[in-house]
């Protein structure tokens, strides 16, 4: 095995919220079933909101001029 390969990949490490969300994801809201509503995030994991249904919960994300992600 080569250390000096370039294609070998660099060692994995955690990122925080913070980190995560300044990676190119803070246009991204997030939407999960949350018992009998759906529950909206940012790419932190802030819980920003609650909808009663999903179609409703993704129109408030694009309203706010983000894109929804489900998360299952």
């Amino acid at each position: 095995m080569n250390d000096n390969n370039p294609c070998k990949a660099p060692p994995a490490r955690s990122m925080s919220p913070a980190d995560f969300a300044a990676w190119g994801m803070p246009e991204l809201a997030f939407v999960k079933r949350a018992g009998e509503h759906w529950s909206i995030h940012a790419a932190d994991g802030t819980q920003m909101g609650l909808a009663p249904d999903r179609d409703l919960a993704f129109a408030a994300i694009r309203q706010h001029d983000l894109e929804p992600m489900s998360v299952h």
